[in-house]
């Protein structure tokens, strides 16, 4: 096994070569209706090839051959779906959010409002760009659908993983709106931001790639409880991580400024745990803070140092480490290859220790 698990069966490269070769064909068919549409296919294009740790195919594969699949690039091209999905949840996520950039360029909608100022066209800037990115981002998902059933998987298999896949798909739109809705509720409570975490990310990143991954492979229900076991608890320390990077991360491996999350607003584990845990004067001034656009670099740190001074940033590294544990115990019981619980294992070690 090579150093990264991301790496093993030669996986990273043979998904980006079936997510190039399916974008060259999608960006033929846009070029056929007009070539106006080249920026479009270009734009997704830059986005889903120009970065991205390929964790979702990852896990569907290796799900895959846990349960006794056979490789092939058919599966590979199926797993590939899953950066389709998760392009159209940051393309959307982006704009929800305001975010200025993604992997260090502009974001999405920044791309189209720095095009339509370029070309000097008619109307606002920036409802062009917001307006391009809703509907690059709903493209993106569009073609997930299309590459999945394009990836050359028998019509059995394809019909076993078609629940799967909706039923994540569902999953990520509406934890999306979830994380929305508790922005603009104020909510701080450690179950909705629990709730948040597991829909909007925890569920499509590990559990259900996984599962779709089963149910290509024909896996037996043992299998898909195993892999909920291991799949669940994981996706949720990979997304409290995620959570600590966005407010401690080095923006030069995250690619996105220090302090988004805090000026954005997102009630986290993090964030719900240093609110149960501080005075009625703090809190007070984390809800004044949180959420703030124009909170400047001191106001990010003293936020950073209320949340370390709470006990909340060492709260939720100990949960991950506590759910990393679960997870881990429930994949080394996994009724699955050794070749895969192996590469699985190391999986759950990187996306949880991670920096970007």
């Amino acid at each position: 096994m090579t150093n990264s698990p991301l790496e093993s069966a030669g996986l990273r490269p043979r998904v980006d070569k079936a997510l190039s070769g399916f974008l060259a064909t999608q960006r033929a068919h846009l070029l056929e209706i007009d070539t106006a549409l080249a920026e479009v296919a270009d734009a997704v294009s830059a986005f889903v090839l120009g970065g991205g740790k390929r964790l979702r195919p990852a896990f569907a594969y290796w799900g895959f051959r846990g349960a006794g699949g056979a490789d092939s690039d058919e599966v590979v091209a199926a797993v590939s779906a899953l950066e389709l999905v998760q392009a159209s949840a940051l393309i959307h996520d982006d704009l929800m959010d305001r975010s200025d950039t993604r992997r260090g360029e502009p974001s999405v909608h920044r791309r189209f409002e720095l095009l339509h100022t370029a070309e000097g066209w008619r109307g606002a800037a920036a409802g062009f760009g917001d307006s391009a990115a809703l509907l690059l981002g709903d493209l993106a998902m569009v073609w997930s659908d299309e590459l999945l059933h394009s990836s050359g998987m028998a019509l059995a298999d394809l019909a076993r993983a078609r629940p799967v896949f909706d039923q994540m798909r569902t999953e990520v739109t509406v934890g999306q709106y979830l994380d929305v809705l508790t922005q603009a509720t104020g909510d701080t409570s450690l179950e909705r931001a629990g709730k948040v975490a597991r829909f909007k990310s925890a569920k499509y990143t590990v559990e259900r790639p996984l599962l779709l991954g089963a149910a290509l492979a024909g896996g037996g229900p043992e299998v898909f409880a195993s892999y909920a076991a291991f799949g669940l608890p994981l996706g949720e320390a990979f997304q409290m991580r995620d959570d600590v990077l966005g407010v401690y991360g080095d923006p030069a491996q995250t690619g996105k400024p220090a302090g988004d999350d805090l000026r954005e607003g997102k009630r986290t584990y993090l964030v719900a745990a240093a609110y149960q845990a501080v005075d009625e004067a703090t809190r007070q001034h984390m809800e004044s803070a949180l959420g703030d656009p124009a909170l400047d670099d001191t106001g990010v740190e003293r936020l950073r140092t209320i949340i370390r001074e709470a006990g909340a940033l060492a709260a939720t590294e100990s949960r991950i480490e506590t759910l990393t544990t679960e997870a881990l115990t429930a994949l080394a019981e996994a009724p699955i290859e050794d070749e895969a619980r192996t590469v699985l294992h190391a999986l759950a070690e990187a996306s949880t220790h991670r920096s970007g």
